[in-house]
């Protein structure tokens, strides 16, 4: 994992967005500017007019080990109204778009992922573009920090988000902490063990979620982490669970695995390096054309009518 990474946040007037992602625990520094112009280094004059295409942007750096790119998509979310076209509060033009603007491929998957699944909490499309960056200039000195230089200054983000970044927290690592080797010995069947701690494979059809339908989530069976939601679960006649993607936040990781005299891409919990399956290109293209095919025996289903009472209720919003 790297030591810091860089992301670009595009959300209405960049005074706001500055500020809000700055109090956000694990944001090292922030810078405002103009991203994906057209002119070489423009003026705020300059954007204004439209004619350069730019969009006001916060490049934000951050320790990956301390806060995700997936939970601050989502703090970033509740900054702006994702379905709003070239207007942000009561600032409009192009200039106001919203988008995210990435420089690594990594960084375009799950972003893509990310907004997918909280796509599904709004009735109208949504109008955040994703794309690379393109140039990024910094904006003139009197926009950097504005609100910290203009206590009160003008801000179409509620300031009481504020207060909610700079308590932000991910879940952290610990709520998913793994047990011992011997206390998954002792709760896990020797099918989920071998499974999750031997990278073994369940039997094809004859296990427990292939066929299950009911709705709700599928959390590690290690930890109790969240992984994937009913509503991304689909039927590819695999004979294992098949998944379009993985929950918002979700602490998966992608590695390469050449067993078995193949080239695949091995799934394990992040948090519980537990394995799950393995991750295929081969799903339905409505829907990302992704396929996380996942051992049953690496999950436990928590019905959505129990999601609450288990401590789950902040991911009722992703099942559907």
């Amino acid at each position: 994992m790297k030591d810091t990474e860089t992301i670009y946040f595009a959300g209405g007037c960049f005074w706001g967005t500055e500020h809000f992602m700055k109090q956000i625990p694990g944001v090292i520094s922030t810078t405002t500017g103009y991203a994906n112009s057209t002119v070489d280094n423009p003026s705020y004059r300059q954007v204004c007019t439209g004619d350069t295409h730019a969009a006001e942007t916060v490049e934000v750096t951050f320790k990956p080990d301390s806060v995700s790119l997936p939970f601050l998509i989502d703090l970033y979310f509740k900054t702006i109204d994702p379905t709003s076209v070239n207007r942000q509060g009561g600032d409009s033009g192009t200039q106001y778009r919203t988008g995210i603007y990435y420089t690594e491929p990594s960084q375009r998957d799950i972003i893509e992922r990310e907004i997918a699944a909280l796509a599904r909490g709004y009735q109208k499309p949504l109008a955040v573009e994703v794309k690379p960056l393109e140039n990024f200039w910094p904006a003139e000195d009197y926009h950097q920090d504005y609100l910290e230089k203009n206590p009160g200054g003008y801000c179409h983000i509620d300031p009481s988000l504020f207060a909610m970044a700079r308590n932000a927290r991910e879940k952290a690592s610990a709520q998913w902490q793994r047990p011992s080797d011997a206390e998954l010995r002792s709760i896990l069947t020797p099918l989920q063990y071998e499974v999750t701690q031997n990278a073994a494979t369940e039997p094809p059809f004859d296990n427990l979620y292939n066929a299950n339908h009911r709705k709700g989530i599928y959390v590690d069976i290690t930890t109790g982490e969240p992984l994937f939601s009913s509503s991304d679960k689909f039927d590819s006649g695999c004979g294992w669970p098949a998944f379009a993607r993985p929950l918002p936040s979700a602490a998966i990781n992608e590695l390469t695995d050449t067993s078995h005299g193949m080239v695949r891409t091995e799934v394990r919990s992040a948090n519980g390096n537990a394995h799950l399956g393995h991750l295929f290109n081969d799903g339905p293209a409505a829907t990302g054309g992704m396929r996380y095919c996942i051992n049953s025996a690496s999950l436990r289903f928590i019905p959505l009518e129990d999601m609450r009472q288990e401590g789950y209720s902040d991911y009722i919003k992703y099942v559907k």
